[in-house]
């Protein structure tokens, strides 16, 4: 049921009377979540937005909400509950200073369910698309166990940790990107509106073109005529890769080519390796039951070799085997891993076994990044200072004999 904001106005202990607002399907409800507060309402209205007071939306940036909201979010829960506030008193005080305004709508959401009746589990399982499934099992198996806030601490652990492994990523590989695109942009423009004018000068001048001249001459007229088309091209080609790359079939082509991908290949393989190991060593600390944690840590994974491992592993521990064995029959993980995970069955600590490894791989993958951001920069500065220096010498070479054509 669709939910509205109402404004009301109760008379406290000392009979001064208090306005404030509430979120809720009716106003039956509205007096009926106050009378449960101990407040008498004198007065409940709708409050209708209008003019400048309606929120503006932005659709695909106001209505994101990323791992980084839902880390904050959870750290935020816990934080409350330990200190003795209710479930709902802590999610009414979230949805107020929550910034995110879609997943304000949605913390609102889960408070009326769970004013309901449903747990909160249960209520965070009607978002999918908002609260991934390792979070939702995580905190089914705190309310089951009756730790529920240090399962929100576990989590906000887990995501932040996620969030500051990618931000370290992204920062490391922001440069190189955007020095690739911007060299990429200038080469075109150069051939698409400062070669023709040279090309057109050496014409009517007479004269045969210097081949790196014609070469690049060439190279400008075939990209005016395939410009467009190569636009179209790519443009399909996202459109396509966005359409399939979730489909289990095109995953099952691409993604073990990530992990074989010179250079790259091992980075891509120590992210898997981190974020599957940090998703199972948390779930197995919730109390998760571990044929379940396997199958929500490997589809969580990112990567189908991964996923793959993660069932072979389940069908082990199902006959009663041991997690590590089937582990070793995949090369995605390194023996370290595996040996690392035996000795944490045998110590009964696989969970703590599993963060020291997810915190191993972390920092090589920031190490990685760092050195391959260090290899990246002088090979660009190189690669394009070539491709400049081969369009400066071709453009300027025929020059050196225009006084001959002159004469």
């Amino acid at each position: 049921m669709a939910t509205q904001t109402y404004t009301y106005q109760i008379r406290d202990a000392a009979g001064n009377i208090q306005t404030g607002k509430i979120e809720a399907a009716s106003e039956s409800a509205v007096s009926a979540r106050l009378k449960g507060m101990g407040m008498a309402p004198v007065s409940i209205k709708e409050d209708k937005a209008t003019g400048l007071q309606m929120e503006i939306s932005i659709p695909g940036l106001s209505d994101r909400i990323g791992l980084k909201d839902i880390a904050v979010m959870s750290r935020q829960l816990a934080t409350m509950i330990q200190a003795g506030l209710s479930l709902l008193r802590a999610l009414t005080i979230l949805s107020e200073q929550t910034e995110n305004q879609a997943l304000t709508k949605v913390i609102k959401e889960v408070r009326n369910d769970i004013e309901t009746g449903n747990s909160l589990s249960a209520s965070l399982g009607k978002h999918p698309d908002v609260f991934p499934p390792l979070m939702i099992n995580m905190v089914r198996a705190g309310e089951v166990g009756g730790f529920l806030d240090d399962v929100l601490v576990s989590i906000a652990e887990n995501f932040e940790a996620s969030v500051k492994l990618r931000a370290k990523i992204k920062s490391a590989m922001t440069y190189p990107i955007v020095v690739f695109a911007i060299a990429v942009l200038a080469v075109i423009g150069m051939l698409l509106f400062i070669v023709p004018v040279f090309a057109t000068m050496y014409t009517d001048l007479g004269g045969e073109l210097p081949a790196l001249t014609q070469i690049l001459v060439t190279m400008s007229a075939v990209l005016k005529i395939g410009i467009i088309p190569l636009i179209i091209g790519i443009g399909v080609g996202v459109y396509l890769w966005n359409k399939n790359k979730h489909k289990r079939g095109f995953r099952e082509k691409v993604e073990p080519l990530y992990l074989k991908a010179p250079v790259f290949g091992g980075l891509v393989q120590k992210i898997a390796i981190a974020r599957f190991t940090r998703n199972f060593g948390a779930m197995i600390k919730a109390g998760v039951p571990i044929l379940q944690a396997l199958d929500i840590v490997g589809e969580a994974s990112g990567n189908v070799v991964i996923e793959d491992a993660a069932k072979a592993v389940k069908e082990s521990v199902r006959t009663g085997n041991s997690l590590a064995a089937p582990l070793k029959e995949h090369p995605v993980f390194p023996p370290m891993v595996v040996q690392m995970i035996a000795v944490g069955e045998d110590t009964g600590a696989l969970d703590e076994m599993l963060t020291k490894v997810a915190e191993f791989y972390d920092q090589e993958v920031e190490s990685t990044t760092e050195a391959l951001t260090s290899l990246i920069e002088p090979l660009m500065i190189a690669v394009l200072g070539g491709i400049v220096g081969f369009m400066v010498i071709a453009l300027y070479l025929p020059i050196f004999g225009v006084f001959d054509l002159i004469e």
